[in-house]
């Protein structure tokens, strides 16, 4: 992702301190009774709790919104180089207090709020969090986003606005079992959509050749049905500087909802079944795969928002350009693992069906545009698609890999002549009985650059993983550690140990998280050490006293607080430490007499409906 910021380019000044705009506790107060009454349709006689926070939520995003327009015609203006962060998940978060901390409105919120009889701790148990993740990946998403806005780097993320996110989950009889997450029910006060971007994308069908104005052999792909796909913004605030970049998730809608002809012959249910079909695409976060319809709406989801992406880029890109020529110098597009992998092919489609740039070229603009994450090092969790399900879903886009496959091929039987265990390692068709696409290899081939997100993964992605392409093409494969936004998982969640660090070191820290180096010279600071326990104390005894209100278990909060959380699966960490807490166990039980510091062991985390061995 290498674009520049926009360093102080962005200048929002508030000339009138309006109930839109201000910033005063007065002017805050004045918002909040007037978004209340006016887009709530309450007063203080009927408004409930979550009227209040809904209008608290419209009033912080009334001046994200402003900062939202200048950045936007800043980056206009400019004709800057944009990044485009394509991923399939993005795990965000509550957004009321981390938007409130990044606009530098906390501290005359929480007074606005306590003057008008109200508490903002209670109104953010109201937000309901956006589940539209599963775990590390989506939230690496949340937290690039984060930072790119706080580096004022130019950015939008792109995915799937899932009506369903990530399931509520249950214990039974110590199994999980799923509840859906509907947490668009009651609305989401922070998104805008934006049917004025609505774009259409193709399924099924066929192709067919025919010659164009100028002689030219061209393909175009006659699909079976159109689905529409219309975006939704959400605005994503810089911390402490004048930058709101945008999220825009894709929101799949039929062509048409609804057959009269067909509903007055008396077939009611075939009358919406396009309906059905088409919002079926973004209706719940990651389908179970189990099963081959399973899979087919797996794709379906990755190409959707992947198709509705790039078309939205290209627009973008077009209301200054007259070519393509510029295209990757203007236009960055990273890959969050093999999700959208598609785009690939999908940029190819475009280029040469739609806008008729030369294969040649527009394997270059492609090549030179796109970057790619990888995420995972076991061979067999790497996307493969079956070429029957590709051919019947996307044919064009078979036929483009096909070509790009060959093309590769090619290079590679010249540089490794009568080495056929290459060639077969290589290729992106995975030969055998059930044909299939490998989504990784479409990805290393058709992006400039490739990199890990760990210094051991990187190496072992080189080394293992992608040896082959790494041999091939040593240039592209480089390293990008995760990190993780001190925003949100420091100063956010911990606002008296971060006023501690602030007031020893400063506030630079929150955009150079390694200035907390600095607290080593306050080891030995008896008074530093023992205010750094009791905020350390008072949180554990918090979170005790969650666990009891929530679980009904009770906890010692002088114990060591041993807590792993992360998505279940049945290999990974949460089975070594589960065998380490039954060591332990044996232990004491084996010498009753053992002098051991107590330990709450706390476990948090979601298995894959489908994956039955991790649910137990």
């Amino acid at each position: 992702m290498d674009s520049q910021p926009i360093n102080q380019l962005i200048d929002c000044p508030i000339t009138i301190e309006d109930d839109r705009t201000g910033t005063t506790v007065q002017t805050l107060k004045r918002a909040l009774a007037d978004n209340l009454y006016y887009l709530q349709g309450k007063d203080e006689t009927f408004a409930t709790l979550y009227d209040y926070f809904m209008a608290l939520a419209y009033t912080v995003r009334d001046r994200l919104v402003h900062r939202r327009i200048k950045t936007a015609q800043t980056y206009f203006d400019k004709d800057v180089k944009m990044v485009y962060y394509l991923s399939a998940e993005f795990l965000i978060g509550r957004l009321l207090i981390n938007n409130l901390i990044n606009l530098g409105l906390y501290e005359q919120m929480k007074q606005a709020l306590q003057e008008s009889g109200l508490n903002l701790d209670d109104l953010m148990e109201r937000e309901e969090e956006p589940g539209l993740g599963n775990g590390g990946l989506g939230r690496l998403a949340a937290c690039f986003l984060d930072s790119l806005a706080a580096l004022e780097i130019p950015a939008v993320g792109y995915g799937i606005r899932y009506e369903f996110g990530i399931f509520d989950q249950l214990i039974a009889d110590g199994w999980q079992t799923e509840r859906p997450d509907n947490w668009l029910q009651f609305g989401n006060p922070w998104e805008m959509p934006r049917p004025d971007y609505t774009v259409g994308v193709k399924f099924g069908g066929h192709t067919e050749g025919y010659t164009d104005a100028n002689g030219v052999h061209q393909i175009r792909w006659v699909p079976q049905v159109t689905v529409l796909g219309t975006p939704y913004d959400t605005p994503i605030p810089g911390y402490d500087n004048n930058t709101v970049n945008t999220l825009r998730l894709w929101a799949a809608k039929a062509g048409e909802d609804f057959d009269l002809s067909t509903f007055n012959a008396g077939d009611y249910t075939q009358a919406v079944a396009n309906k059905t079909f088409s919002e079926n695409i973004s209706k719940v976060l990651y389908p179970n795969d189990n099963t081959p319809q399973g899979k087919e709406l797996r794709l379906q989801q990755q190409y959707f928002f992947v198709s509705c992406s790039l078309q939205d880029i290209i627009r973008l890109y077009l209301r200054k350009h007259d070519t393509f020529d510029a295209f990757p110098e203007k236009m960055a597009i990273q890959l969050n693992d093999t999700h959208p992998a598609i785009g690939v092919a999908e940029l190819m489609r475009l280029l040469l069906d739609e806008y008729f740039v030369p294969w040649e070229k527009a394997w270059d603009i492609t090549h030179r545009t796109f970057a790619y994450t990888n995420h995972t090092l076991l061979s067999e969790a790497l996307e493969r698609w079956s070429v029957s399900l590709f051919g019947r879903l996307l044919p064009r886009h078979l036929e483009i890999i096909y070509e790009i496959n060959r093309q590769f091929l090619e290079e590679i039987r010249a540089k490794y002549p009568g080495d056929a265990g290459k060639l077969n390692r290589m290729s992106l068709v995975e030969e055998g009985e059930d044909k299939k696409i490998r989504m990784a290899h479409l990805a290393c081939v058709g992006s400039h650059a490739v990199n890990g997100v760990a210094a051991l993964h990187t190496e072992l992605v080189k080394k293992d993983l992608f040896r082959d392409f790494y041999e091939l093409w040593p240039e592209k494969f480089q390293n990008k550690t995760n990190g993780i936004t001190p925003r949100r998982w420091l100063l956010m969640s911990n606002p008296e140990l971060s006023d501690l660090i602030s007031e020893k070191i400063g506030k630079n820290w929150v955009k150079h998280l390694d200035e907390l180096k600095k607290l080593e010279a306050f080891v030995d600071d008896p008074e530093f050490r023992v205010r750094w326990r009791q905020i350390k104390q008072s949180r554990k005894a918090s979170f005790a006293g969650y666990i009891l209100r929530n679980n009904g278990i009770e906890i010692d909060p002088n114990s060591i607080f041993d807590i792993q959380i992360k998505r279940i699966h049945e290999y990974k960490r949460q089975l070594l430490n589960v065998l380490h807490v039954i060591a332990l166990y044996n232990q004491i039980k084996d010498n009753p007499s053992i002098d051991v510091v107590p330990r709450s062991v706390i476990f948090g985390g979601k298995a894959a409906p489908g994956y039955f061995m991790a649910k137990w």
